[in-house]
């Protein structure tokens, strides 16, 4: 805060960010534990703890025995006192999540559809919100503190590939996400694109706890990708960093993609899962979501293997060149797939990798995300949190301007008790 200015509310507001977020990243720990966390004085933290715990943020969850001296209390983020809402706007659905501050889905919507038409998007994200809103305002002293919307770059994009009516893009061009949904009075809206939000999500609630520097990579109707260093998303000036559906690759070696007259192809092309539906098509096997892949159509394990080995290849090319121009310690890879067919991809990901001699690079770690299809609407939740936790803007997010952040959390508790 040097050079900056500050006075001795702003260091309160300070450290009580970086007293919840240490809580947040030990999951429980003592006043002790978080002295440390956050190189403050025993004093300064167990002020910081009582007020929050006073205004219902935190609560005591046990003690700690069998150390020296008496036994340590424990503290946890208490879940019930305010919640978040993440929407995803995706290409073939809308996926809607109500978080409480643990972390925890406390509620879920999704709504289907063809294509993403606008208006029915708004309706959908609409009774999603309304149901959201009428399940927290039965619960006492809670709130919705900020509502985060996580959507594909160049939504009506590539409606070639998907079928998708050619004035789409433009229709989304001329929208405002910021005003789009009927979000309740004087809540923040913050915006994050999908991959990226499915990053930040592994990052607060996932892989996070193993692995600060990840490439999370998304398999979905068009592949996407995140990139966190050092405990934080790397969004780039335009938002646009990690986007690795144009990452050149070799050629698909499958029949039903179209050969064309060039020497790579680009990733999008080869690890996404319209390619795989499309690749069922040609086989007989009509599906409109991967989710009728289990259980599994009669005849469609011989196509469905064709793709998954097509897929690592191109993955695996991905993974070198990712690994070339970023040092990581791991690849986080997920998916919409079923959860036992993601297990199949990621299990041929990585022996494909394994067998590649890939000299002057440091193999990282390939591991499984944890929230297959709904990591982009978790993440997307976490935004405000992630402004309520986070000691300064750029905690977890570097890059374009974001929202501003939210007041603390004692100030949002005395909102709370005047309002009430």
């Amino acid at each position: 805060m040097s050079g900056k200015g500050s006075n001795s509310v702003k260091v309160r507001h300070y450290n009580e960010r970086f007293v919840l977020d240490a809580i947040r990243r030990l999951k429980e720990a003592s006043k002790s534990d978080l002295a440390r966390a956050a190189h403050l004085t025993p004093a300064a933290v167990a002020d910081i703890v009582d007020g929050l715990e006073q205004a219902g943020f935190v609560k005591q969850v046990g003690k700690r025995f069998g150390q020296r001296g008496s036994p340590s209390i424990l503290y946890r983020l208490a879940p019930e006192r305010i919640y978040s809402v993440g929407i995803k706007i995706g290409r073939r659905a809308l996926e809607a999540v109500l978080v409480d501050f643990a972390g925890e889905v406390r509620a879920r919507a999704s709504h289907e559809y063809r294509y993403p038409d606008p208006d029915l998007v708004r309706r959908a994200g609409n009774t999603s919100l309304a149901n959201f809103e009428a399940l927290v305002d039965g619960l006492d002293d809670a709130s919705i503190v900020g509502v985060g919307i996580a959507s594909p770059y160049f939504l009506g994009g590539w409606s070639e590939e998907l079928g998708f009516p050619d004035d789409l893009g433009d229709r989304w061009e001329a929208i405002d996400l910021m005003t789009f949904f009927a979000t309740p009075p004087k809540v923040p809206v913050f915006i994050e694109n999908d991959a990226t939000s499915a990053a930040l999500a592994e990052l607060v609630q996932g892989a996070g706890a193993r692995f600060h520097d990840f490439m999370h990579i998304s398999i979905d109707t068009f592949v996407g990708g995140g990139l966190v260093q050092s405990g934080k998303v790397h969004t780039g000036p335009h938002g646009n960093s990690a986007a690795l559906g144009p990452l050149p690759v070799s050629p698909s070696s499958l029949d039903s993609v179209a050969a064309k007259p060039a020497r790579y192809q680009s990733l999008l092309h080869r690890a996404s899962i319209y390619v795989l539906v499309n690749h069922l098509k040609s086989r007989g096997i009509e599906i409109v979501r991967v989710r009728e892949l289990d259980p599994m159509p009669p005849g469609a394990r011989e196509p469905l293997f064709e793709w998954i080995e097509d897929c690592a290849n191109a993955l695996v090319e991905a993974i070198i060149a990712i690994t070339s121009v970023i040092d990581i310690e791991a690849i986080v890879l997920d998916s919409i797939l079923p959860r036992s067919i993601h297990l199949e991809l990621l299990a041929k990901v990585q022996n494909q990798f394994n067998r590649v001699s890939a000299i002057g690079i440091v193999a990282p770690e390939i591991v499984p995300g944890q929230f297959g299809p709904e990591a982009s609407p978790i993440g997307a939740a976490m935004l405000p949190f992630s402004a309520l936790l986070a000691p300064d803007s750029s905690v977890l997010m570097i890059g374009k301007d974001r929202t501003k952040l939210l007041g603390s959390l004692s100030a949002l508790a005395g909102q709370a008790e005047r309002a009430g």
